[in-house]
């Protein structure tokens, strides 16, 4: 079936009155270099220094690249939706911006898992340790006859399949159940991780030992990143009715806020790493 639409046009959140555009697009651009920033740093310490270039950096590179990149492909369009009116996405790039959406977003679960089940090894085995495009496809062919507008901030699959001039329920339900697989079979892992992780934990014996081991758990990322996300895929295939722009405030809550702050979580609380910075500044001086 052919599809009529030849531009989208994203709305971002619909009840936003106009004099605020500005202010919300300087906070969008602000995420946006903090985020780049960010996980520079730790890129740049990585490939400087071979002390980091170990098996549990390598997942921290690897999820600061996912953070650069996700970030990369949804927040310059919203911002010049913001700060110069300019909602417009092609048919073509709109499709792409929503693969790239999904695609680092169940790379991002997964790797929280690997990380999870390194932690989990290093604490109790320490001297052993050492398809969205189907979304894509199925989505592509669908009549979008009526309107071209989407209300959201990047091109989501539950925001573009609304626009379809057709019954999406089996084009949402495959899709829904493959989000919860990814979310919910990563979770299960983490969960499991992190259960035995603070069994082991419990086990040692002085105070400090233990803070500085539960130091290391990234609890607040994986509650940002899987929570919230669950809750609006569910919400949105049972029917739970709440304000839009509240939606899109949790949704922007679980894609922006861990890209941000994943540098200070995973980088610059970890003494290897803060050390490295330290020195390579003290180098400058």
């Amino acid at each position: 079936m052919a599809s009529f639409s030849h531009d989208f046009v994203i709305v971002g959140f619909p009840g936003l009155l106009p004099h605020y555009y500005g202010l919300v697009s300087v906070l969008l651009f602000f995420v946006y270099v903090f985020t780049l920033v960010g996980n520079a740093v730790f890129l740049a310490l990585f490939v400087m220094s071979r002390s980091l270039q170990k098996p549990v950096y390598y997942c921290i590179i690897n999820l600061a690249v996912c953070d650069v990149l996700f970030s990369t492909a949804t927040l310059p369009k919203i911002i010049s939706r913001y700060c110069f009116q300019d909602g417009t996405i092609s048919f073509m790039g709109c499709f792409l911006q929503m693969f790239f959406v999904h695609y680092f977003g169940s790379v991002t679960a997964r790797l929280l898992a690997v990380m999870a089940i390194d932690r989990y090894a290093a604490i109790c085995f320490p001297l052993r340790y050492h398809s969205p495009l189907m979304m894509i496809i199925r989505a592509y062919p669908l009549p979008y006859c009526a309107s071209n507008t989407i209300v959201h901030c990047c091109c989501d699959h539950i925001a573009i399949t609304t626009l379809a001039c057709t019954d999406r329920e089996e084009y949402s339900y495959p899709a829904f159940i493959h989000a919860m697989i990814v979310l919910l079979g990563s979770l299960a892992v983490i969960v499991f991780s992190y259960c035995a992780f603070i069994v082991a934990v419990l086990r040692i014996l002085s105070t400090q030992g233990r803070m500085k081991t539960f130091s290391t758990c990234s609890l607040i990322i994986i509650a940002l990143f899987f929570l919230p996300r669950c809750f609006n895929y569910l919400s949105s295939n049972i029917n739970i009715k709440f304000s839009t722009d509240l939606r899109l405030v949790i949704i922007m809550m679980y894609s922006l806020l861990p890209p941000m702050i994943n540098p200070l979580i995973y980088c610059l609380r970890t003494d290897e790493v803060k050390k490295v910075l330290i020195r390579k500044l003290q180098r400058k001086k």
